[in-house]
């Protein structure tokens, strides 16, 4: 989230953030949005209220004028509905050069796989978890005695450059 708001400040950025909106109460990125003096929002996530976090989110979401949603961090499967609601216009960034390694623990997957290298990919989010189109991807050699931490560490540099690029360029269609 901070490298897309950093790119956000630049002059020729095609797009500003209106609103960070975390489930967690306690995220670091709101706290740090709001002493960046952009708008901030906790939705409390409850799985027996899924459908009315959903609405509330849209609801929100469309109050402050988003019309495109780049997920960083989001750790939640979104709603069939909701996806359907804002169909071609979530985006989201992913720890694995997908379509391998959808899901959780990308990179132990990665290594453990003897694969050469990992990275992580931009992809248009649909009701397929880290099923959608495959917007650019940056790849990380996997060294030798790399662990999952030492590659995840690697990887979110190349997140950071390439989430705000592919972005821009996703906007500007």
């Amino acid at each position: 989230m901070m490298s897309l708001v950093a790119a956000s400040r630049e002059p020729d950025c095609p797009y500003e953030v209106a609103i960070v909106i975390s489930d967690k109460a306690d995220a670091a990125g709101l706290e740090w949005a709001a002493t960046e003096g952009l708008s901030t929002l906790h939705i409390p996530w409850d799985r027996k209220v899924k459908t009315q976090y959903h609405q509330v989110l849209d609801l929100k979401l469309r109050a402050a004028g988003v019309e495109t949603i780049a997920l960083a961090g989001y750790m939640r499967l979104l709603s069939d509905a909701f996806v359907a609601a804002w169909r071609g216009r979530i985006l989201n960034i992913h720890p694995s050069l997908l379509p391998k390694y959808k899901g959780l623990d990308t990179h132990a997957r990665a290594i453990d796989a003897g694969d050469a290298a990992g990275g992580c990919s931009v992809h248009v989010v649909t009701e397929e978890l880290d099923g959608g189109e495959v917007l650019g991807q940056a790849e990380v050699p996997i060294l030798p005695g790399d662990t999952p931490e030492t590659l995840a560490e690697r990887v979110l540099a190349e997140e950071h450059r390439l989430y705000p690029r592919i972005l821009s360029e996703f906007v500007k269609r």
